[in-house]
């Protein structure tokens, strides 16, 4: 089998993505440019693209005109960023550092960076349901699309996962209350991000929930492995506060596995996840070194 890299691969798609972001994020008028700036300050402050890298991986493996994916994935990172500026601020994990940059508050104030979270949020949607955006997209199909994302990051979802993450601090929680803030809190979106590419793709509805399961089981590995990191990284490593975790008082993996079993556990999701989407051979392979990545990286 040839090599595949992935660093040039996930450069790629991020590159696309930045491109679009970069021509659709223009100020709206004088009397909002901050607000603009603190949107574009987020955006833009260093993420690998993971999310829209599995969008389009997913999406390969159906048809090969990219074009119309990007401002879905587009979207789905500005909904991602929007959920980093919330879950920084003050009343939540209070984080002073995001991918190595102050966080969003720490720059243009709280007030501010809720509203530029805010704004991400509903921008996500106003893309995905925008037919002169999508001009190569049908209805029903954006419809489908917004509707899912609705669900993975809303109240059955993203948002539920750090209710109960912020309920879980400084309190003794079972592992049943930890595997639920893992994969309502990321594995959600990220189930929803494979799941997306099978969407756009005019996949079936097997299709789908193979790619679904794949993206929640990696979500999920990606979350555990974040928890050994906390642990076993330095605050330059991660770009962000390390050991975090534990100064908040919240139950992790690691708190009730350690960190050996964690790193077991994630990596045998990630075997899973990789068996699971064999049906698809070689059109899968993007999606698997994605995978194997999962438990590999530093930060």
């Amino acid at each position: 089998m040839s090599e595949f890299n992935l660093k040039n691969y996930l450069l790629f798609w991020s590159k696309k993505v930045d491109e679009w972001l970069n021509n659709y994020m223009k100020p709206n008028s004088a009397f909002s440019l901050g607000l603009t700036e603190a949107m574009r300050y987020s955006v833009f402050a260093g993420g690998k693209r993971l999310r829209p890298a599995l969008i389009y991986s997913a999406y390969g493996i159906f048809e090969s005109y990219f074009d119309k994916v990007t401002p879905f994935a587009a979207a789905v990172e500005m909904l991602h960023t929007y959920s980093l500026i919330h879950d920084d601020l003050p009343a939540m994990d209070d984080d002073d550092l995001r991918r190595g940059k102050p966080t969003n508050h720490k720059v243009f104030g709280e007030a501010t960076a809720i509203l530029a979270g805010d704004a991400l949020l509903t921008k996500a949607f106003e893309i995905m349901t925008d037919k002169n955006i999508n001009t190569d997209i049908p209805i029903e199909m954006m419809i489908e699309a917004a509707h899912k994302l609705a669900i993975a990051t809303g109240d059955r979802g993203m948002v539920a996962g750090q209710f109960a993450d912020i309920k879980a601090e400084n309190s003794k929680v079972g592992l049943e209350n930890v595997i639920f803030i893992h994969q309502h809190k990321t594995a959600a979106l990220i189930g929803y991000c494979t799941e997306l590419g099978a969407i756009l793709g005019f996949g079936d509805e097997k299709d789908k929930e193979i790619l679904k399961n794949f993206g929640q089981k990696i979500g999920l590995a990606f979350q555990i492995y974040d928890d050994v990191l906390d642990v076993t990284s330095t605050t330059e490593q991660l770009g962000k506060n390390a050991k975090s975790d534990i100064e908040n008082n919240k139950a992790t993996y690691t708190t009730f596995y350690g960190v050996d079993e964690s790193i077991k556990i994630a990596n045998e999701l990630i075997d899973e996840a990789i068996n699971s989407v064999e049906c698809f051979k070689a059109a899968s392979r993007p999606l698997v070194e994605i995978a194997k990545y999962t438990t590999t990286r530093n930060n």
